[in-house]
């Protein structure tokens, strides 16, 4: 198997300053690393605070390049070179951008690992906002049309940042998938999300605990 994808000078930079403040101040703690496999992945999770991809990359680091969906109106110079220099991609939120999908499926079949947020808004002070999240079926689009695992995972915390409250992160097994080839494309999607669905809630219930979890040595 080919080697993953190496990350950008920033983002090892990122990563390496990040560390120690998850680890001591954050106490991040994480199970389940192993789920995560070597070649291209789509990794799923629930989505409470837009400081989610943090948690969720640096127990992979540095083995892992996490690539992200980014909306258009953040690429402006300079701020749009350090965006893609930390592995974001533009994605156009309010026309259902193909392209971006396109993108994500090319960067999965090229050994990457792409960071999906299927609830498609993350939620607000640990309440659903007025408009409740209505779960989307790009992650599973893109797994399948990668031929890529779907990796789910579940985040705690990130809702607290403020109180220096701990974090927790948990990856799933990827989900089953074998079963949808040769299904309606839509059909297999929405299957395959459903699925998605209940295992990303059940990890967060599983990291919901602020008691330690194991494997995070």
């Amino acid at each position: 198997m080919p080697r993953p994808p190496r990350p950008s000078a920033l983002y090892l930079l990122v990563g390496a300053v990040s560390w120690p403040v998850l680890r001591t101040v954050y106490r991040l703690r994480w199970t389940g690393r192993e789920n995560v496999p070597d070649g291209g992945c789509v990794l799923a999770a629930n989505h409470w605070s837009n400081f989610d991809p943090w948690p969720l990359g640096i127990p992979l680091f540095p083995r892992r390049f996490l690539r992200f969906m980014a909306k258009r109106e953040l690429f402006w110079l300079p701020l749009g070179w350090v965006i893609r220099a930390g592995g974001g991609f533009r994605v156009d939120r309010g026309s259902g951008d193909q392209q971006a999908i396109e993108t994500a499926v090319e960067l999965c079949r090229a050994g990457h690992a792409v960071v999906m947020f299927p609830e498609g808004t993350r939620r607000a002070k640990g309440l659903r906002k007025r408009r409740a999240p209505r779960w989307h079926t790009g992650a599973a689009r893109i797994a399948l049309d990668a031929g890529v695992p779907l990796v789910p995972a579940g985040i705690a915390g990130t809702d607290r940042l403020r109180r220096l409250g701990p974090l927790r992160v948990a990856y799933g097994r990827p989900i089953e998938t074998e079963d949808l080839v040769g299904r309606d494309p839509a059909e297999a999607a929405g299957v395959a999300t459903e699925r998605l669905r209940e295992a990303i809630a059940d990890l967060e219930r599983a990291v919901g605990s602020t008691e330690p979890v194991g494997d995070s040595a």
